[in-house]
């Protein structure tokens, strides 16, 4: 019996560590990234500015497009290969917002949103969340507008 007690207090607590509320994106950045229609989907990192790309690349400055290798595990076979590969990425005005995943010991699902209001400058970090895998961006509004992306820690991105 005890046992069992152990056993549904972590999955109780594994749960609410997967699906938590949206608590740091700002009201204005929320309303802007609900707008589908002001975003367009792109699929490699060679579609949006290095200056994104380096917001969420991996220690080697390189993330992996999608299907390509890349490391997804912490045994590491291939120095030369990214740790994190891009899932797809969505372009709005002056919003980025990159879905990628992360390898290692806990492989991860990312969500990077960032604003870069002319090329050439720094881009800002508006928000990161955990949480995914998310298939697509219109898939990304419906799990923002439900609060089932986890902000509330700072996380090794």
């Amino acid at each position: 019996m005890k046992h069992i007690a152990v056993y549904l207090l972590c999955a109780v607590s594994t749960h609410s560590l997967c699906w938590a509320d949206v608590t740091k994106l700002a009201a204005e950045d929320h309303k802007a990234l609900q707008n589908a229609l002001r975003f367009h989907e792109v699929h490699s990192t060679s579609d949006f500015p290095p200056a994104i790309v380096t917001l969420c690349a991996g220690n080697n400055g390189k993330m992996a497009d999608p299907g390509q290798k890349w490391n997804a595990t912490d045994a590491i076979i291939d120095p030369s290969l990214p740790g994190k590969r891009l899932i797809w990425a969505a372009v709005g005005r002056e919003y980025y917002v990159v879905h990628y995943e992360r390898g290692g010991i806990a492989h991860s699902f990312h969500i990077l949103v960032a604003k870069l209001t002319k090329p050439g400058a720094k881009a800002e970090v508006i928000w990161r969340a955990v949480g995914g895998p998310i298939t697509n961006y219109a898939a990304f509004v419906d799990v923002l507008r439900t609060g089932k992306l986890d902000d509330r820690m700072d996380y090794a991105y």
